[in-house]
């Protein structure tokens, strides 16, 4: 289980000082303009733009970067642009390092935004490291600054994973992984924004990082403390891998306390196991050998975020999903049950963010500011069958819970805390992993909750 703070349901309350300067090239003079209506189509609150095709890399602007083709498209470096110093907060290190940058063309919103959360997929070998940013245009006609949305590395020995703190510009800011504006209720939105990836290397290297899916989810959520219920659509339950995060209460305390917040990396490495893939047995050589199901250690330690000191970072965690040989993963928001009923029923298990007092979920026997779990299916009669790692062993971790509740806990984005406080909901943030190589059922899927 993991904290909460605004709108975000598993971040820090307070976060601490700033991760250290940034190593990135210089920015440009001008951010992106406002080019989209703050009118949003009826209906509509979420906005998926994801760049992974060689068409969309050579829409780019490439400052050092070469485009990667073949049967997964991405960007790698050519080219360094020139070189950089990082200190890494974390480390106390100060490093040089080669770079190059690939910034994406505007995309106007189709939803204008409140909050926006990037994702991506990469592969970034030892000796090299991504940054992924984000600048956007205001509905004012103004812009924010050059936002990093997150550093990331596959291990932890060159730079540690990290966000970074004390971003804003008195309009929006970023906390860890998800940038909001300060007030929804001025009517202010971002209207279109900019993705831009620095990838790093060690100085004279060959190695490089390749980034084969970047973007970032935009949405405009409405204040809501209920949502209507919805009719269920299909009954079917997919075999998914059981584990519990609570086998691993006390283990690696320095990944967030052990496994009793590790709620996000077991959820994660029960879908990639589903997906047939799995950390080889050199991946976990590190585990102790007395520990059962190793690899949601590894999935901890891969996934933790040394800013936020936890293993609940939203794209960090589909980032370490993607490292696996051919998978896809994006973090998003759906507008309802039935279209994570129509993912399920194509065969694609989904992991939800939700908060709840545990009178709300009958049957969970706890509450939370903040949990994942993995939706694996649904009962003839519409409820939510779920892989719940909040368990006390493997064997309970198959749940069912009633619909109506658990739509509910899911979708809202207010809710009443134990103090009777108004505090925030996820309002359907979920992580989707999938695999590159798809049925027509489940690219369909995809498309109609705009992941393509």
């Amino acid at each position: 289980m993991t904290r909460p703070t605004s709108r975000r349901t598993v971040l820090a309350a307070a976060l601490a000082a700033a991760a250290g300067s940034a190593a990135t090239p210089a920015l440009a003079a001008s951010g992106p303009r406002a080019t989209a209506s703050v009118q949003r189509a009826p209906g509509r609150q979420v906005d998926n733009r994801f760049w992974s095709t060689s068409a969309d890399w050579r829409a780019g602007k490439a400052r050092g970067t070469r485009v990667v083709g073949g049967g997964r498209p991405g960007v790698a470096i050519g080219t360094p642009a020139g070189s950089t110093d990082y200190a890494d907060p974390h480390t106390g290190r100060t490093d040089t390092w080669e770079f190059a940058s690939w910034t994406s063309p505007a995309h106007a919103l189709s939803v204008p935004a409140t909050e926006v959360i990037a994702s991506w997929n990469a592969d970034a070998p030892a000796g090299t490291w991504i940054q992924i940013e984000l600048r956007g245009a205001y509905s004012d006609g103004s812009s924010t600054p050059w936002y990093v949305m997150g550093r990331w590395a596959g291990g932890d020995e060159d730079i540690r994973r990290t966000s970074v703190d004390d971003q804003s510009d008195g309009k929006s800011s970023v906390w860890t992984d998800t940038l909001s504006l300060d007030d929804p209720a001025s009517g202010l939105r971002l209207v279109t924004y900019e993705l831009r990836v620095t990838l790093y290397r060690k100085p004279g290297g060959e190695a490089t990082p390749t980034v084969w899916r970047a973007g970032a989810m935009g949405s405009d959520v409405p204040d809501r403390f209920t949502v209507p219920a919805s009719t269920p659509t299909a009954a079917r339950e997919l075999e998914v891998p059981r584990y519990s995060q609570n086998t691993h209460v006390g283990q690696y305390p320095e990944y967030d306390n052990g496994g009793e917040a590790w709620c996000s990396p077991t959820s994660s490495q029960m879908i990639i196991e589903y997906w047939g893939r799995k950390p080889t047995e050199d991946d976990l050589a590190w585990v102790d050998p007395d520990f059962a199901d190793p690899q949601v250690c590894h999935a901890a330690r891969f996934t933790y975020d040394y800013q936020y000191e936890g293993c609940g970072n939203w794209p960090f965690n589909a980032a370490y999903a993607a490292t696996y040989d051919d998978l896809q993963a994006v973090v998003t928001r759906l507008g309802s049950l039935n279209e994570l009923e129509t993912l399920v029923d194509a065969g694609i298990p989904v992991i939800t963010s939700q908060s709840f007092l545990e009178e709300e979920l009958t049957g969970a026997g706890y509450g939370t500011a903040g949990h994942l779990m993995t939706v694996v299916g649904f009962t003839p009669d519409g409820d939510v069958i779920a892989n719940d790692p909040a368990s006390p062993d493997n064997d309970a971790v198959r749940r069912v819970y009633q619909r109506r509740e658990w739509e509910n806990i899911w979708l809202r984005t207010q809710r009443h805390n134990a103090d009777d406080e108004v505090v925030s909901g996820t309002g359907g943030v979920c992580y989707l992993y999938f695999p590159t190589d798809l049925t027509t059922g489940q690219r369909k899927a995809l498309a109609a909750a705009g992941i393509r």
